[in-house]
């Protein structure tokens, strides 16, 4: 099934409304432990859980005047509590709330992407098998190599989306990750009971160890990973972009009905989706650097990770969740010419089996730098437009002492070069 576009979904995530949200959450599960450790009177716990709600505008009237937005948040938890509201935010620091309910909001993206990524693949495995012996030349510096089929090509992208969801696997596990240490991460003020229990209930692990944050290599572990993923995309991007050439056109992008390619000429079906993608994995590959940079903080803990994240938080998971679903559309709708992959097979004129025969030289036991040699002056003359491939081989004395034209025939047969394919696909997808 193709994921529904997720943008609403994902962007959510990233609203005022369920920053704040999720702020409350860690504040209530720091109490609830505190609690369990008779550190807060049962009582106040219930009132808290009864009576804690804010108000996005009260907390952003607040902060015009503060000028700190944690401080804003728990001021306005204290005109909803009442005198209870001393108990919140006991013995912590802002960052333990601010770091804790971050990891809560990348879990929560990286849990929908990786729902994207296994759409993708469902689409690309069906894709595959349905190609899987549709013949097109295959390419090394963008010239004709040997025969590959479509399918096959759709296999490799599938494999490397399954290494993709592996490291975002790995990258939610890295970042579910809690602390409530305090401002130094010594638990002056707050045992790691209360840590421990805390994090529990959100559903994270505690750090093992934590400064005023927890370290900033965890996230670049994170926002790398959508930075590969999105390197993998625009990869598959732009295989369509230059398959869809006019000069080659073996694929193309879905186009609706309605839909204009160019304000100037009618004619025009561009790869606007596979481009699109291109640009974004750009933003997402800077905003992975951005990331990197916010490993290195001043002693236990400065500011200047905080802007970045702000930003890129919301900017890559949004981002990769879009081009995950634009790419799955694109796939699913992909148009694919398999009579014009046989056009463009032939267009070498059978110099895509010039290895098979500089191999069958070398079996007959000519000295293989002689038999590159035999080979090239035919492939050569192919190149200057004389003759078809074959034909030459055929007519060429020094190659036909060594090999019969029943010889040829087979070497220039495409079962040679597709004869695995089944057991890559087993291989693949099992």
């Amino acid at each position: 099934m193709i994921p529904r576009y997720t943008r609403a979904r994902m962007g959510s995530i990233w609203e005022d409304q369920n920053k704040f949200q999720k702020w409350l959450e860690v504040e209530l599960a720091a109490c609830e432990a505190m609690a369990e450790e008779g550190i807060i009177p049962a009582e106040a716990l219930n009132n808290i859980k009864e009576r804690a709600a804010f108000s996005v505008e009260r907390i952003l009237e607040i902060e015009e005047e503060t000028k700190h937005d944690v401080i804003a948040f728990l001021t306005n938890l204290e005109e909803t509590v009442g005198p209870d509201s001393r108990y919140i935010h006991l013995g912590l620091t802002s960052s333990d709330i601010l770091d804790t309910s971050f990891a809560l909001q990348l879990k929560e993206a990286m849990e929908i992407i990786i729902q994207d990524v296994e759409g993708l693949m469902e689409v690309l495995k069906r894709r595959a098998f349905e190609h899987k012996d549709t013949v097109m030349i295959g390419r090394s510096h963008g010239i004709h190599a040997e025969p590959i089929t479509f399918g096959l090509k759709l296999a490799v992208w599938y494999s490397e989306m399954e290494r993709n969801l592996h490291r975002l696997h790995h990258a939610l596990e890295m970042i579910s990750y809690g602390k409530l240490s305090g401002a130094v991460g010594t638990f002056a003020n707050v045992s790691p009971r209360v840590e421990e229990r805390a994090c529990e209930i959100l559903g994270l692990k505690p750090a093992k160890i934590s400064t005023q944050i927890i370290q900033r290599d965890r996230h670049a572990y994170y926002f790398a990973t959508l930075a590969v993923l999105a390197g993998s995309l625009e990869k598959i991007a732009v295989e369509i972009r230059h398959l869809q050439r006019t000069e080659v056109l073996e694929a193309e992008e879905p186009f609706s009905k309605g839909q204009k390619g160019s304000s100037a000429m009618p004619h025009k079906k561009n790869p606007i989706g596979s481009e699109n993608i291109s640009g974004l994995a750009r933003l997402v590959r800077t905003n992975c650097l951005a990331a990197m940079e916010n490993q290195a903080l001043w002693h236990e803990r400065d500011i200047s990770h905080s802007s970045v994240e702000r930003v890129i938080g919301p900017d890559s998971t949004i981002l990769v969740d879009f081009m995950l679903n634009r790419l799955t559309r694109i796939l699913e709708g992909l148009v694919v010419h398999p009579e014009k992959m046989a056009n463009n097979l032939n267009l070498t004129r059978g110099l895509i089996f010039s290895q098979q025969v500089l191999l069958k030289l070398a079996q007959k036991g000519v000295e293989r730098q002689r038999a590159y040699a035999m080979v090239q002056r035919n492939a050569l003359k192919v190149w200057e437009g004389e003759a078809d491939f074959k034909e030459l081989i055929l007519a060429d004395t020094e190659i036909m002492e060594y090999l019969s034209p029943k010889e040829v025939e087979e070497i220039f047969d495409l079962k040679v070069h597709l004869r695995y394919v089944d057991h890559i696909f087993k291989r693949v997808f099992g």
